[in-house]
């Protein structure tokens, strides 16, 4: 059916369109719009001839939609064998994180480092592929480079080429972030306000120190040297800055350096830091109590002077957001049933070294039959650990914590052996927290809304997470310190791309969705015709095409018309 321009003139403006013919069952034909072009006087600013462009579009259209309808009759010889060593199935399901990679300007970041540095190998092609390899096909830089092969556009480098380009990615490493940060409030607002900060520490397939391949304190309790990330997220989740430092780095101290790189390269004077309690130090409140800058923290009870901790959990004063009534812990207990759900809180400003803080405290009965079981679990592991003589305890957090060694018999006489039996002091004490909650700030805000702030801490907690288990970014293999550091930039870029991935999708879908999905879009290739989709299509794959606005899910995808997708995604 033939396209054609159709002008709408009304009283103020001339409108073009692009329209085609219909016709229902009973032959009554209807014009259908295929595309609105804009007002004549818009499409002035870009067409010299604006009427004649849009004729050209309709006859555009009109051969694209026969392209389309054109039946492809491929012959194949069931006496024939496939070619050896050639491919026939490629993904493309990187072409939405290549549509993302353009928009946020890396491949511009990229032509920027590049210039500088004058070297002949393509490092927009390197740094794309190893995001792209992270995201879908985690592993070593040399498996990255040949699972690229894969892809529906072919990488024109070389294995050496890459660890050069890490060592060019690892000096420019703050530029990197700046231009990025940069890029992408360009592109939208970000919600930066509010910016959360956390640490983890990644462990190596090897077992030498050298360099940040350091011995620390490793969260995952493995014998191996680490290194440890501070990482930045905005009120959104999305990543903004990140740092490495050397395993054994007290990660308190991680905090300020990066956050004045974040005031020096991104020009952000005034905002509020979320951080939980290990890294609430006081120096880290102090510097994020001046000039416009906020926090909020958790703040461990066990840790308040007596008299705060006398008011935090007296039996009176405690209230509901958005209630005039005073409740006792007494009353809450008595009506267990009724309060069950409620979070109460109750709040006070105090003066410690200089620093003027603000402590909202909260309870919950759900949150303290919550801790209850859980210790009630340990104590179980704990009692087992007597019975099998395991005792040996590995952190501070270990349920062996509740072990205690006793080398005196009842009668006061010095043991032969050692005894173990279960610390019921410490158990009792620990047992007085069950339900509490405090965090401190000096911000004037609404207790309710502070605490809403407080609670998104867990979106910094599931990017490490993505990046650990998704991205399987560890063990590091790597063993030079700008290699190294390159790698997690390139981790730190993969997280940014499917954060942004996930908020185009209106994060309606998991992380084990959305990466399934993508490695499962593969296309099988129809020599010197195109390619035929070998994926399932479902609601996610269309809501890929209708955010990303192009399409992969014909019966049959022309050779042409992937040339046009290609450059669609390369286009910022």
């Amino acid at each position: 059916m033939i396209m054609r321009l159709q002008i709408s003139k009304t009283k103020n403006a001339q409108s073009l369109y692009i329209v085609k013919s219909t016709y229902d069952k009973n032959g009554k034909r209807s014009n259908k719009i295929v595309e609105k072009l804009g007002t004549y006087a818009e499409l002035s600013k870009t067409h010299e001839n604006p009427i004649e462009w849009g004729k050209q579009r309709a006859a555009e259209l009109t051969k694209m939609e026969e392209l389309q309808k054109r039946h492809i009759v491929v012959e194949y010889n069931p006496g024939s064998h496939i070619e050896k060593n050639k491919d026939c199935l490629f993904n493309g399901g990187y072409l939405f994180l290549q549509k993302l990679y353009s928009e946020y300007g890396i491949d511009k970041i990229c032509k920027k480092i590049s210039d500088k540095y004058r070297f002949e190998y393509d490092l927009n092609s390197i740094v794309s592929r190893l995001i792209y390899g992270r995201i879908l096909f985690p592993s070593s830089k040399l498996n990255t480079m040949e699972e690229s092969k894969h892809l529906l556009e072919t990488p024109n480098f070389e294995l050496h080429q890459i660890y050069r380009a890490l060592e060019v990615i690892s000096r420019e490493n703050e530029f990197i972030q700046s231009e990025l940060y940069k890029n992408s409030i360009s592109v939208g607002k970000r919600n930066d306000n509010i910016l959360y900060y956390d640490c983890t520490n990644f462990f190596f397939e090897m077992e030498e120190e050298d360099g940040i391949r350091q011995y620390g304190v490793s969260k995952e309790h493995r014998p191996n040297p680490i290194v440890q990330m501070g990482l930045f997220i905005d009120g959104d989740g999305l990543p903004l800055a990140f740092s490495i430092n050397p395993g054994n780095t007290n990660e308190q101290v991680t905090l300020k350096p990066l956050e004045k790189q974040i005031i020096k390269d991104f020009g952000k004077q005034k905002f509020v830091v979320c951080t939980d309690a290990g890294l609430s130090s006081e120096v880290n409140r102090k510097f994020n109590a001046i000039q416009g800058r906020s926090f909020i923290t958790v703040q461990s009870l066990k840790k308040f002077k007596d008299y705060q901790k006398e008011w935090a959990m007296a039996d009176g004063g405690w209230k509901l957001p958005g209630k005039l009534n005073e409740y006792t812990l007494t009353e809450i207990e008595e009506n267990r049933e009724f309060f069950y759900n409620s979070v109460f809180y109750k709040e006070n400003w105090y003066e410690n070294n200089g620093l003027l803080q603000r402590y909202i405290v909260t309870y919950s009965l759900k949150y303290k039959d919550y801790l209850s079981q859980l210790r009630e679990k340990q104590i179980q592991r704990a009692q087992k650990s007597i019975d099998t003589g395991s005792v040996s305890r590995k952190n501070a957090n270990d349920p062996r914590r509740f072990v205690g060694q006793h080398y005196f018999t009842d009668n006061g006489e010095v043991a032969e052996e050692c005894t173990y039996a279960l610390k019921e002091d410490l158990i009792k004490a620990e047992k007085q927290y069950d339900g509490f909650y405090c965090v401190a700030t000096n911000l004037e805000d609404e207790a309710s809304e502070i605490l809403k702030v407080n609670q998104r801490r867990w979106e910094i907690e599931e990017s490490f997470r993505i990046m650990k288990s998704e991205f399987k970014s560890r063990p590091v293999y790597l063993s030079r310190d700008d290699r190294i550091q390159a790698h997690f930039i390139t981790c730190f870029l993969s997280l940014f791309i499917y954060r942004m991935l996930e908020k185009k999708l209106d994060e309606k879908y998991t992380t084990k969705e959305i990466l399934t999905c993508l490695r499962n879009m593969m296309f099988y290739e129809v020599p010197r015709e195109g390619y035929v989709p070998g994926y399932t299509r479902t609601d996610l794959t269309d809501d890929l095409h209708a955010k990303f606005k192009f399409c992969t899910d014909y019966e049959f995808i022309s050779l042409s018309e992937f040339r046009k997708i290609f450059k669609f995604t390369k286009k910022a």
